[in-house]
């Protein structure tokens, strides 16, 4: 077993930061730390918070944690930033705003450059995910980047999802255009201290009537106001709900199965696609490319003669 798997499964915050970092960077050792964290992982609740840039989700991640915190919960969170075009790294806006549990052995907070991903997640979220899953978080908050009509990823990697609004923003409709009304379990109506909650708490029953008028689940919507600590208790109460649901529905179960099997093909299809990068540096496509490069070849029937090489009976 891998030194730093020991020392995650032992609780070394330490040990879980620098796999973390493992992870990002694509070291070596990540495949092998990952392959012996696995077994160890499952038992921590899985939240995804998405909404679009200013409903406020980071504020209302900083005062959950404290709730949480109060209920003796060991928290993990992944606050997925953008990157920055110069460095490549994540531009730390979450992890200012949550400088409250900086010093709290009970909180694991991490930010993570979406590194060029556009579904609101870091590619290696999941994966960070699991260390803390395994490191013994109880609870794993994961906050998307913010890009509205992309926040989809999340689905393939929480347990529950909660999209946060706020009233104000223009129309709610424009939220719910790219499947981010199908992938919420909750609706957290934050800032409900201003105008337009009770309008916009109307327009998401409505569209729910029409989208979840006959399903299992039918998500609530909480008003919190997360500046004043109001609601948390509702959000979370809520949110045990729908694990209970998921837990006695079977459809838990049914969510992780696929989640792991889409993983599945994930990996196969990063790992091919990096070998097939390796090969075309090296030099091993070159004439095909430079006849596309120059107009005298068309680009498809490259690609389906760098694919034969890889796959000769490919038609």
């Amino acid at each position: 077993m891998h030194e730093l798997t020991k020392r995650i499964l032992a609780g070394d915050v330490r040990g879980a930061a620098r796999a973390i970092t493992i992870i990002e960077n694509d070291y070596p050792e990540r495949s092998q730390i990952l392959q012996e964290l696995f077994p160890h992982t499952g038992k921590a609740k899985l939240i995804g918070i998405t909404g679009s840039p200013g409903a406020g989700k980071s504020s209302l991640v900083d005062n959950l944690i404290g709730y949480l915190r109060s209920q003796g919960l060991k928290i993990g969170v992944v606050a997925v930033d953008p990157t920055s075009p110069f460095t490549g790294g994540a531009i730390l806006g979450d992890r200012v705003r949550m400088q409250s549990h900086a010093l709290d052995r009970g909180v694991f907070i991490r930010s993570m450059g979406t590194r060029g991903s556009l579904g609101g997640l870091s590619r290696n979220t999941r994966d960070a995910v699991r260390v803390l899953d395994a490191y013994g978080c109880d609870v794993v908050l994961i906050e998307t980047v913010g890009v509205g009509q992309s926040e989809l990823d999340v689905m393939h990697i929480a347990d529950t999802i909660a999209v946060v609004l706020n009233p104000g923003a223009g129309d709610s409709v424009q939220a719910f255009k790219a499947g981010i009304m199908e992938i919420a379990d909750m609706f957290v109506i934050n800032k409900a201290d201003l105008p337009g909650v009770e309008k916009l708490q109307i327009e998401v029953e409505q569209m729910l009537d029409l989208v979840k008028h006959d399903a299992a689940w039918r998500p609530p919507i909480i008003r919190t106001i997360s500046t004043q600590n109001q609601g948390l208790e509702q959000l979370w109460s809520a949110v045990c709900e729908h694990q209970s649901h998921l837990e006695n529905s079977g459809e838990g179960q049914a969510r992780r199965s696929k989640h792991l099997q889409g993983e599945v093909l994930e990996i196969v299809h990063d790992q091919l696609f990096r070998h097939m990068e390796e090969k075309l540096e090296k030099g091993g496509y070159a004439a095909a490319m430079s006849e596309v490069a120059q107009g005298t070849r068309d680009p498809y029937s490259a690609a389906a003669e760098m694919i034969r090489l890889f796959f000769p009976h490919t038609p």
